[in-house]
């Protein structure tokens, strides 16, 4: 697996989880989605992610998109 393939999968699993705790728990969940969604936005425009930073520390190999 790639940093990017992990990003999205992370990414993907966040805004899923957001989604069914907001449903399930509390409207104020749906901000992580939020979180989520802004983060995704800045990274397509800035290339800076915390998350490609955490799974290079991981080892895993670089993609395309994140070095």
């Amino acid at each position: 697996m790639t940093i990017d393939n992990a990003v999205l999968s992370f990414a993907g699993v966040v805004v899923l989880a957001g989604l069914a705790l907001g449903w399930f728990v509390s409207p104020y969940w749906f901000l992580l989605t939020a979180f989520a969604g802004l983060n995704m936005l800045q990274a397509g425009f800035t290339g800076f992610c915390p998350a490609a930073m955490i799974f290079k520390k991981l080892g895993l190999r670089s993609g395309c998109a994140f070095q």
